[in-house]
């Protein structure tokens, strides 16, 4: 026997241990905003948190006087919160979608806001909102205190709003088209 296979045999088998430590990794991420969705779902059913947050951006069909957004002055009409930051790659890839919901959806009495969870060093989200052509009104969360009030614990975050004030729905992680439409109508229903 040659001296070189049993250090051939123990690389191998250092490879295939921390290959299989990366795979258990991997999967634990991809299966972390599932468990992250079901775990906010104690949101579901109960009366909307309030919040009053500064307007950002893309506020003019709100009403109000321009500067903050409320959940009070949302009342009557579905609304779907989304969650996101500047700095996040699946809120940006997210981010056209709920643009595009927002256009199809305004006439049927829904209402979307981006709740943008940066901090002031992080990222200007009317700055974002401008390079991206969104067109949904976009709030600031400084403060924390709404992504509090919706246990939001990762982003992005969409939260769906009946128009009696009731959350219908929270998900985590990329929500495609199809599957907003269908939390919408629950909403609107």
């Amino acid at each position: 026997m040659d001296a070189a296979e049993p250090r051939a045999v123990r690389t191998t088998q250092t490879t295939l241990a921390t290959l299989g430590a990366v795979l258990f990794f991997l999967a634990g991420l991809a299966l972390l905003p599932r468990a992250l969705s079901f775990r906010q779902g104690s949101l579901v059913g109960r009366d909307v948190p309030e919040f009053s947050l500064s307007l950002v951006a893309n506020g003019t069909s709100l009403g109000g006087d321009g500067s903050a957004v409320t959940m009070g002055q949302l009342r009557g009409r579905a609304v779907l919160l989304d969650f996101w930051a500047t700095w996040c790659p699946p809120c940006r890839a997210e981010a056209p979608i709920v643009d595009k919901i927002s256009r199809r959806w305004g006439d049927r009495g829904v209402v979307v806001v981006g709740i943008d969870t940066d901090t002031a060093e992080q990222g200007d989200p009317r700055e974002f909102a401008v390079a991206h052509g969104l067109t949904y009104p976009i709030v600031r969360d400084l403060s924390g205190a709404a992504s509090r009030a919706y246990e939001i614990e990762s982003i992005p975050t969409l939260v769906v709003v009946s128009r009696t004030g009731k959350v219908v729905a929270v998900r985590t992680g990329i929500t495609d088209d199809s599957e907003i439409e269908r939390l919408l109508q629950r909403a609107l229903d």
